[in-house]
């Protein structure tokens, strides 16, 4: 890894935010233009299109991962973790074998 000096780190960032700034007000002035969205559109219906196996293969991969975190999130809003681990033991296992447990949703 190449070592850069103070001077050569503050160019850096000052192009980025150039660059960024510059961006930002090229799309400001295209973005209400009819053709810009009409190219948008048709970019990300064929991200869509192209991934659409993709996403639906991905639901049907999380959707008893998907269940377990709605129940949890109804019996933690109920103040009831403790029917929710008795009541579904599974689901409450496939929280803990993903690391869902930690400081932000202590079980």
């Amino acid at each position: 890894m190449t070592d850069f000096s103070d001077s050569e780190i503050q160019d850096i960032l000052k192009r980025y935010k150039s660059r960024r700034e510059k961006d930002r007000e090229k799309y400001q002035k295209i973005k209400d233009d009819e053709e810009f969205k009409i190219r948008n559109r048709a970019g990300a219906k064929a991200h869509y299109e192209k991934n659409k196996e993709l996403r639906k293969q991905k639901y049907q991969e999380n959707i008893e991962v998907q269940r377990a975190k709605n129940s949890f999130y109804y019996y933690k809003r109920n103040d009831r973790i403790e029917q929710f681990q008795k009541k579904y033991p599974e689901r409450y296992e496939i929280l803990k074998s993903i690391g869902y447990f930690n400081e932000k949703n202590p079980s």
